[in-house]
């Protein structure tokens, strides 16, 4: 955070109060930016107070939130001190300048703040375990929002009558324009052009936007990322069915194992369930008696990576009896396995086989790793076959029958024991020397009606088989799991996708055979982001209805309205040129930011379009005030793009939020530029501008 607050502020002083002059050429006049300076503070402080109000913690969602919005709460304090200083370069005394920043940006900022506040808004209400775990991105940053208009139009103005200095200029002059340096003369020209040839520069346009939509399915799909933190969970999984004492010695030997591997610090281990719930977003085991995890602590993330590549081997040569799996804790809602397809069906044994079928599938392919189900292996037991004839001659019962197995073998509770304020079972059992084999089972009694016992044998018979040890169901049918780790450097979507048409084909064999009843449907990291992405994606028709009544509000035309509407997308060529060139995946959190960027640009967009319609209203030629505007526009537009891509910088280097800063710089970019080059040509073809003769009368 402090980081960004230095980008942002070296942008203010540096854009804001670079002039000519001075001993090497150019001097910088630190009070703009010094009036900028002054309300991050202030704009961070109240914003803390209504986190607190609300409810909202610090912690890293919301953390990350206020470095977003840190480079979008200045937006309006540049436009209203930018305004300002022009003026005063004008020759407006401190007072008009002011006056005239607040008449001119109030309710177009006001406008464009919403905008970018709505963008937001899908994140807001999302109704997803996801959208609750981002939700303080949409509340963190619509509080900075708002709260910074509220600021940069009653604050900032005040403030630069205080701070800003007026230039030395003749006091006899009359007010002018300050945009006929080279620079601006050279953009003036660009922008001359682009209105001029308007239907190449759409089509430029159209075709940029189409490279954006075909350089986004070239990049790699991602759910959440792992998290940076030192600690690697290690699951340890004996065979379904393991008594606890064999699994406690495993993980014992494991535990010394790992303890020799310099890198550890500590090897914290649960046997018979997984670790208690220290991080919010853990992928919670259950108790179960055949599994172990340990959370193995590292000393450097650098240490940690190397670790984790080593244990795969170590578990797999030194430990062949455990299928050992070591993994990263994860950064959003905990997935169990980033890939993961779901075999269901309404015969268990029928259904064993065809997940068989698709868990050999996965294993041919090169980039899956470790594949298992989660049904795990079938265990060996014995069944009592009754002869229900000899039973009821005899007057005996199958509850009898079971009554009798049980207190051999498990126990029957008896009663209870008080110890303090705990209850404790009592539970009447065969001793172990007398039931520790299958063979004890000859020596069972079991009641009859006539009052005389006989032993179970007589009438029932122990048989050796196979069942599974575990079932899961899905919506009330059989469900078995087929899951894998993957290879470094890939996504769980990408080895997904390369795995899906060959399971189709063979969903598609079942099926032609007749076992219609069995089907594949797509599971964990690729389930899980639809889930999310899907609540987001139902709020958007809010979000669009909400932005269009606010630019109709503000712009009074519908044609003009659904021109600013159609500049949101504008953005995806950056997005997807970001994200290939930087290799980074696009996940869940980097989705939020491509709908939160549409709001950005609908925001510059919407200032722009308000400052042709005043010039035309005030009886400039259309052409005119299409090019004039655009030029009056830039310094603003691109220092409010260039804090907000500046203030990304922090956040690019995370792995959370990095896929989401870099798409919001590259759209962000790609986006000001067309915005204004390509809007005003736009605009031009819309409205069907056509450049006026020389000495032509004005339309007022």
């Amino acid at each position: 955070l402090i980081e960004a607050v230095g980008i942002v502020l070296a942008v203010s002083f540096i854009a804001l109060g670079l002039h000519r002059g001075g001993r090497f050429g150019w001097t910088i006049d630190i009070r703009p930016g010094l009036v900028v300076a002054i309300t991050i503070p202030l704009v961070l402080a109240v914003t803390f107070l209504a986190m607190d109000y609300f409810g909202i913690g610090l912690h890293k969602i919301s953390l990350g939130s206020l470095i977003i919005a840190l480079g979008l709460l200045v937006d309006d304090a540049i436009i209203a001190v930018e305004m300002m200083v022009r003026k005063m370069e004008e020759g407006y005394d401190k007072v008009r300048a002011a006056t005239f920043a607040y008449d001119v940006t109030a309710k177009p900022m006001l406008t464009g703040t919403l905008i970018t506040a709505a963008g937001f808004l899908p994140i807001g209400i999302a109704k997803s375990v996801t959208g609750e775990y981002t939700f303080a991105i949409f509340a963190v940053t619509v509080i900075a929002l708002v709260l910074s208009w509220i600021v940069s139009v009653y604050f900032v103005p005040y403030l630069g009558t205080l701070l800003l200095k007026v230039k030395p200029h003749d006091p006899d002059a009359p007010p002018h324009e300050m945009f006929d340096s080279r620079f601006y003369n050279a953009f003036r020209r660009a922008v001359n052009a682009c209105i001029a040839h308007r239907w190449i520069t759409i089509g430029a346009t159209v075709a940029i936007f189409a490279l954006g939509i075909a350089g986004m399915g070239r990049v790699q799909q991602q759910f959440f990322p792992d998290s940076v933190r030192p600690e690697i969970l290690v699951d340890l999984w004996m065979p379904e069915g393991t008594s606890f004492a064999a699994n406690e010695e495993v993980a014992r030997r494991v535990e010394r194992r790992l303890m020799t591997e310099g890198a550890v610090t500590s090897v914290t281990t649960w046997i018979g369930n997984g670790v208690p719930r220290f991080y919010l977003p853990l992928d919670q085991i259950f108790p179960q008696s055949n599994v172990s995890q340990m959370i193995v602590l590292t000393k450097d993330l650098k240490q940690r990576d190397a670790l984790r590549a080593k244990l795969p081997g170590i578990l797999a040569q030194e430990f062949p009896e455990v299928r050992g799996r070591p993994k990263l804790l994860p950064n959003g809602p905990p997935v169990a396995y980033p890939v993961q397809f779901r075999v269901i069906g309404s015969d268990p044994a029928q259904l064993r086989q065809r997940a068989d079928e698709v868990a050999a599938l996965m294993r041919s392919n090169p980039h899956t790793r470790g594949v298992n189900d989660n049904w795990n292996e079938a265990v060996k037991v014995v069944r009592l076959e009754v002869d229900q004839a000899k039973a009821r001659a005899l007057g005996v019962t199958s509850q009898a029958i079971a009554q009798a197995s049980r207190t051999m073998f498990s126990g029957t509770t008896v009663g209870q024991y008080r110890e303090g304020d705990r209850l404790i079972d009592i539970v009447l059992r065969q001793s172990a020397d007398e039931r520790g084999e299958i063979s004890d089972i000859g020596s069972a009694y079991l009641p009859t009606a006539s009052g005389r016992s006989i032993p179970l044998l007589q009438i029932a018979k122990p048989v050796f088989t196979w069942e599974p040890g575990v079932m899961w169901r899905q919506n009330r049918n059989y469900a078995i799991t087929v899951q894998s780790d993957i290879v470094d450097g890939l996504q769980g979507a990408t080895v997904t996708k390369e795995l899906l048409p060959a399971l189709r084909e063979l969903e598609a064999r079942w099926h032609a055979q007749g076992q219609t009843a069995y089907r594949i449907e797509v599971a964990g990291a690729v389930e899980e982001s639809s889930k999310g992405s899907d609540s987001i994606v139902a709020g958007v028709p809010i979000m669009l209805f909400l932005v269009f009544t606010l630019l109709m509000l503000q712009l009074h035309s519908f044609s003009r309205a659904l021109l600013v509407f159609m500049t949101g997308p504008l953005g995806i060529a950056g997005v997807a040129a970001a994200l290939l060139v930087l290799d980074r995946p696009f996940g869940f959190v980097a989705l939020l930011g491509v709908i939160a960027l549409m709001g950005m640009i609908q925001r510059n967009s919407v200032i722009l379009i308000d400052q042709i319609e005043s010039d035309r209203a005030a009886g400039v030629p259309a052409w005119d005030a299409i090019v004039e505007s655009a030029v009056r526009r830039l310094r603003p537009i691109v220092l409010t793009a260039a804090a907000a891509v500046l203030a990304m910088i922090p956040l690019s280097r995370s792995v959370f939020w990095g896929p989401m800063a870099v798409a919001i710089m590259g759209g962000l970019i790609v986006a000001t530029a067309l915005t204004l080059l390509a809007l005003p040509a736009m605009y031009a073809a819309a409205f069907r501008v056509r450049r006026e003769p020389e000495g032509a009368p004005v339309r007022v």
